[in-house]
Parts: structure tokens; sequence; C-alpha cells
């Protein structure tokens, strides 16, 4: 629970960013937006280690943002794939990912420089 000191609005994106907010967590939502993967598919592309990536995927998966299935046939495998909850996120993702373009990427250091020019 957030802060009560902090507004409702405010309390909603703390609570939200509590939720996705790890890096970890992050990442690996990130990764299943292509679609069901693997543990050893996982551990592969987020470079997450085994203990580290069975850990975020029981939480998410608690939290409603990940579905596991066993598959029994021989070789076993345990797949991972986004819930509804999880697929939710695909435009939050969308969006953090024009503001990193527009601030964080090659072009945001003259971006800055041109709004401090407008200022002075």
């Amino acid at each position: 629970m957030a802060d009560e000191r902090y507004s409702e609005e405010a309390c909603s994106v703390i609570d939200s960013l509590e939720q996705i907010g790890s890096q970890w967590r992050l990442i690996v939502l990130h990764d299943l937006q292509e679609g069901e993967k693997r543990f050893n598919e996982l551990k592969r592309s987020t470079d997450a280690s085994s203990r580290t990536l069975s850990r975020v995927l029981d939480d998410l998966q608690e939290m409603g943002f990940v579905n596991r299935r066993l598959e029994e046939e021989s070789p076993v495998a345990t797949y991972y794939s986004l819930t509804a909850k999880g697929e939710s996120l695909f435009p939050v993702f969308d969006a953090i990912e024009e503001w990193a373009e527009e601030w964080l990427g090659d072009d945001a250091d003259s971006v800055d420089a041109a709004a401090t020019l407008a200022d002075t």
C-alpha cells in the first residue's frame, strides 16, 4: 500500500510500479510480449540466473501477469506466457519506448540543448 501522504493518482502509479517495477519483472514481461517461451529460452534471452528467473516468474504468476504451462511429454518443459493482465501492459511498454527514444536516445542531448536555449 502506498504512503498516505501521496495523492490517489500518485498512489496508483506507485502501486503499479510496486507490481511491475523491478528490473527483472520488467525484463521478463517485456520478453514475453514475443509469445510463449520455455524457461530456458527466457533464461538465455534475459541473462537472469535460474534462481532469479524462477523467483520472478513465480511472483508474476502469483500476481496474475503470467501463465505457467507444464508439458509432461518427454522432454518435460515448462512454458510461460502472458495473461490478459500481462498483455494489457503492451501500450505501457510502447509509451515507455517512445519516451525513451525522445529523451534518452542519441537526440536527447540536442533536445536538452534546444530547451536550454529556448529558456534563455
